[in-house]
Protein backbone atom coordinates (compact mmCIF):
# COMPACT_ATOMS: atom_id res chain seq x y z
CA UNK A 1 0.00 0.00 0.00
CA UNK A 2 1.55 3.32 -1.00
CA UNK A 3 0.43 5.45 1.96
CA UNK A 4 1.42 2.82 4.50
CA UNK A 5 -0.06 0.02 6.52
CA UNK A 6 -1.57 -0.20 9.97
CA UNK A 7 0.21 -2.62 12.29
CA UNK A 8 -0.51 -3.36 15.95
CA UNK A 9 2.41 -2.54 18.25
CA UNK A 10 1.91 -3.42 21.92
CA UNK A 11 -1.83 -2.96 21.64
CA UNK A 12 -1.61 0.32 19.71
CA UNK A 13 -2.46 0.55 16.01
CA UNK A 14 0.33 2.34 14.17
CA UNK A 15 0.05 3.67 10.61
CA UNK A 16 3.54 2.99 9.28
CA UNK A 17 3.86 5.29 6.30
CA UNK A 18 5.82 4.31 3.22
CA UNK A 19 9.04 6.24 2.58
CA UNK A 20 8.03 7.05 -0.99
CA UNK A 21 4.71 8.74 -0.24
CA UNK A 22 3.81 12.42 -0.51
CA UNK A 23 5.86 14.79 1.65
CA UNK A 24 4.68 15.94 5.05
CA UNK A 25 4.86 19.61 4.15
CA UNK A 26 1.90 21.33 5.77
CA UNK A 27 -1.62 21.16 7.09
CA UNK A 28 -3.10 19.48 4.00
CA UNK A 29 -0.56 16.66 4.14
CA UNK A 30 -1.17 16.30 7.88
CA UNK A 31 -4.92 16.04 7.32
CA UNK A 32 -4.39 13.40 4.63
CA UNK A 33 -2.35 11.30 7.08
CA UNK A 34 -4.91 11.86 9.82
CA UNK A 35 -7.65 10.64 7.47
CA UNK A 36 -5.59 7.56 6.61
CA UNK A 37 -5.04 6.91 10.32
CA UNK A 38 -8.74 7.20 11.14
CA UNK A 39 -9.57 4.97 8.17
CA UNK A 40 -7.26 2.29 9.58
CA UNK A 41 -8.24 2.84 13.22
CA UNK A 42 -4.66 3.91 14.05
CA UNK A 43 -3.72 5.96 17.09
CA UNK A 44 -0.14 6.66 15.97
CA UNK A 45 1.21 7.83 12.61
CA UNK A 46 4.86 6.92 11.95
CA UNK A 47 6.35 8.98 9.11
CA UNK A 48 9.84 8.23 7.78
CA UNK A 49 12.12 11.25 8.01
CA UNK A 50 12.60 11.01 4.22
CA UNK A 51 8.97 12.09 3.80
CA UNK A 52 9.25 15.11 6.07
CA UNK A 53 9.72 18.32 4.11
CA UNK A 54 12.81 20.42 4.78
CA UNK A 55 10.58 23.34 5.83
CA UNK A 56 9.32 21.23 8.74
CA UNK A 57 12.82 21.29 10.22
CA UNK A 58 13.11 25.08 9.85
CA UNK A 59 10.99 26.06 12.84
CA UNK A 60 10.58 29.65 11.66
CA UNK A 61 8.63 28.39 8.64
CA UNK A 62 5.75 27.39 10.93
CA UNK A 63 5.26 24.07 9.12
CA UNK A 64 6.15 21.91 12.12
CA UNK A 65 3.82 23.86 14.39
CA UNK A 66 0.92 23.67 11.94
CA UNK A 67 1.40 19.93 11.36
CA UNK A 68 1.78 19.15 15.03
CA UNK A 69 -1.27 21.20 15.97
CA UNK A 70 -3.42 19.13 13.59
CA UNK A 71 -2.25 15.89 15.19
CA UNK A 72 -2.84 17.22 18.69
CA UNK A 73 -6.30 18.50 17.74
CA UNK A 74 -7.27 15.08 16.39
CA UNK A 75 -5.66 13.30 19.37
CA UNK A 76 -3.25 11.29 17.27
CA UNK A 77 0.43 10.77 17.96
CA UNK A 78 2.92 11.71 15.26
CA UNK A 79 6.27 9.97 15.16
CA UNK A 80 9.05 11.06 12.81
CA UNK A 81 11.11 7.92 12.30
CA UNK A 82 14.73 8.13 11.26
CA UNK A 83 17.93 10.06 11.73
CA UNK A 84 17.37 13.79 12.34
CA UNK A 85 20.92 14.41 13.58
CA UNK A 86 21.89 16.45 10.51
CA UNK A 87 18.94 18.76 11.06
CA UNK A 88 19.50 19.23 14.79
CA UNK A 89 23.23 19.81 14.28
CA UNK A 90 22.33 22.91 12.27
CA UNK A 91 19.88 24.37 14.78
CA UNK A 92 19.99 24.71 18.55
CA UNK A 93 16.30 25.62 18.50
CA UNK A 94 15.44 22.43 16.62
CA UNK A 95 17.59 20.32 18.95
CA UNK A 96 15.73 21.78 21.94
CA UNK A 97 12.40 21.28 20.16
CA UNK A 98 13.13 17.59 19.45
CA UNK A 99 14.23 17.04 23.04
CA UNK A 100 11.09 18.71 24.44
CA UNK A 101 8.64 16.91 22.17
CA UNK A 102 10.25 13.56 22.98
CA UNK A 103 9.47 14.20 26.66
CA UNK A 104 5.76 14.50 25.87
CA UNK A 105 3.16 12.06 24.71
CA UNK A 106 2.03 13.36 21.32
CA UNK A 107 5.01 14.05 19.04
CA UNK A 108 8.17 11.97 19.00
CA UNK A 109 11.35 11.89 16.94
CA UNK A 110 12.70 8.33 17.11
CA UNK A 111 15.56 6.62 15.28
CA UNK A 112 13.61 3.54 14.16
CA UNK A 113 10.47 1.46 14.59
CA UNK A 114 12.12 -0.61 17.33
CA UNK A 115 12.46 2.56 19.41
CA UNK A 116 8.78 3.26 18.76
CA UNK A 117 7.88 -0.24 19.95
CA UNK A 118 9.93 0.31 23.11
CA UNK A 119 8.23 3.64 23.74
CA UNK A 120 4.75 2.17 23.25
CA UNK A 121 5.57 -0.82 25.47
CA UNK A 122 6.74 1.53 28.23
CA UNK A 123 3.59 3.67 27.86
CA UNK A 124 1.32 0.61 27.84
Amino acid sequence: MSTGEVVPVHGVNVLCCAADGPPLDGERAALDLIGDAFGGDAQVVAVPVERVAEEFFRLRSGVAGAVMQKFVNYRLRLVVVGDVSEHVADSTALRDFVHETNQGGHIWFLPDLDALADRLRAAG
